[in-house]
């Protein structure tokens, strides 16, 4: 293991979190123990809060944060413009993240204290037709999500439901780990896309997602893959992480009709009508962003063309096998796309990073 599972004296509890007993070292029984997490009372309003550290509650795992991602969800958590079915204040921000397991609670296999995880965030019902189907995303309860509805892991510590953990290799490197949230969500779309060796692929936004999509990409072989980006500076990053080469959305529109598949990773108005347009007819479209409102989308060519269209809204635990397998083979590399690091006092300064684009971030990580 690359992390000392005996951990610093810090940590937290919300009312979610039962006070049982844990199992396994340092389970913060000690007198005084504390610790720290961002805590966003609401929109707008973060601060650095101290209080004791959770224990794990039955079927539940505590987990020393190693590190932890922002995307552009949590911009909009903190902005207040986030949906308000998906999102509940206060809360402890933090669904990308990467950590060590120092305890569990009753019902949780011990040999887990100690290992290197991630996690999933999706809480779902595990009753419903969805998530009997797999499909934990869509559960046809009330969304409940870690970071956004409970409390994530913008902190020294993170109780989780132990069936939500993806164990690491031995070793593995827990900064680039931290990134694979986001390439879950990605691999759930390269596989409803189904490249092929040989296929023609497209990748329509050069940012976290759709670096992470490129690299997923390369793995099958693909004859050609294109990174459609309005920023020529991009063009490194995406050579490095498996591209052909990167075009201009002007440029890209000379390629229309040429892709057997596209992947659409951008999330803005206009983008998901640039991938259809990038599909040769009976090609195949995965739509991974979300736009605004008013994004508008023509169904007339994708009859006429014969396009199949997938969406996808989170990782399913299908995706996050895929993406933790190919971490562990060397396919999928997350630190490549990171572009900066922060404390955890720096928050403030990191949400600023990412909502501007002359920093030029790709994925900017949180250090507890």
């Amino acid at each position: 293991m690359t992390e000392d599972v005996q951990p610093e004296r810090t940590g937290r509890p919300t009312k979610e979190f039962a006070m049982t007993r844990g199992t396994g070292p340092d389970t913060g029984e000690e007198a005084g123990a504390t610790y720290r997490a961002v805590r966003l009372e609401q929109p707008g309003e973060l601060s650095i809060v101290t209080t004791p550290r959770p224990r794990p509650a039955a079927g539940e795992a505590l987990v020393r944060v190693a590190y932890a991602g922002i995307c552009g969800s949590d911009v909009e958590l903190f902005t207040g413009s986030r949906p308000a079915a998906y999102a509940r204040y206060p809360v402890v921000p933090g669904h990308e993240w990467s950590g060590t397991v120092v305890a569990v609670g009753s019902g949780v296999d011990g040999a887990l204290v100690g290992r290197s995880v991630v996690g999933e965030g999706f809480r779902s019902c595990q009753r419903c037709p969805a998530c009997r189907r797999g499909e934990p995303t869509v559960c046809h309860g009330a969304y409940d999500e870690t970071g956004f509805t409970r409390d994530g892991a913008w902190a020294d510590w993170l109780c989780v439901p132990a069936r939500l953990l993806h164990v690491l290799p031995a070793g593995a490197d827990l900064r680039s780990a931290a990134g694979l949230e986001p390439a879950a969500c990605v691999a759930e779309a390269c596989l409803r896309l189904d490249v092929r060796q040989g296929d023609r692929v497209a990748v329509v936004g050069g940012g976290t997602l759709g670096l992470l999509a490129t690299q997923l990409v390369r793995a099958h072989s693909p004859a050609e893959l294109v990174v459609v980006h309005p920023e020529l500076g991009r063009s490194e990053l995406a050579l490095a992480c498996g591209a052909s080469r990167l075009v201009l959305p002007d440029e890209g529109e000379t390629l229309a009709g040429r892709f057997d598949a596209v992947v659409e990773a951008a999330g803005h108005t206009g983008t998901a009508a640039t991938a259809v347009r990038l599909a040769r007819r009976g090609g195949r479209v995965v739509l991974t962003g979300i736009p605004g409102e008013h994004d508008v989308l023509g169904t007339r060519d994708l009859v006429t063309d014969q396009i199949t269209l997938h969406t996808v809204f989170g990782a399913p635990p299908r995706a996050w096998v895929h993406a933790v397998r190919a971490f562990a083979v060397g396919t999928l590399v997350p630190a490549r796309i990171m572009t900066h690091e922060f404390g955890l006092e720096q928050v403030e300064q990191a949400l600023r990073t990412v909502a501007d684009p002359a920093a030029g971030a790709v994925k900017v990580l949180v250090r507890p």
